[in-house]
């Protein structure tokens, strides 16, 4: 089954989301999900707000919808702003809203 959704629209929405989260951010999955090689998912941060070092599940890539980003990964740190696609390291990273974001990761699992 094909669908179409506007990645504009989740974005906006999970941002109003993650301005009422304690944690300033919020996401959710467009495409795929655990059952499948393939998941995307749409994720918000508000400014300062960051999701803390972890693992990279697989290949994994960061489209920025909204905003701007600091993605770090061991001794590295790359920036990105609307329309920007950065590969996430294999290694430990995190990725740290610089302002009010949106970002679509990629995950292929290995």
């Amino acid at each position: 089954m094909t669908h179409k959704l506007s990645l504009d629209a989740v974005a906006r929405e999970q941002l109003q989301r993650a301005g009422t989260e304690s944690g300033g951010r919020s996401a959710l999955t467009v495409y795929g999900g655990h059952e499948h090689v393939l998941r995307q998912t749409v994720i918000a941060l508000v400014a300062g707000a960051e999701l803390s070092e972890h693992e990279n599940p697989g290949e994994a890539t960061v489209h920025v919808l909204h905003g701007r980003v600091r993605l770090r990964g061991g001794n590295s740190s790359w920036e990105g702003r609307r329309g920007d696609l950065i590969a996430v390291p294999d290694a430990r990273h995190t990725l740290e809203a610089l302002e009010d974001s949106s970002v679509l990761l990629t995950v292929a699992k290995q």
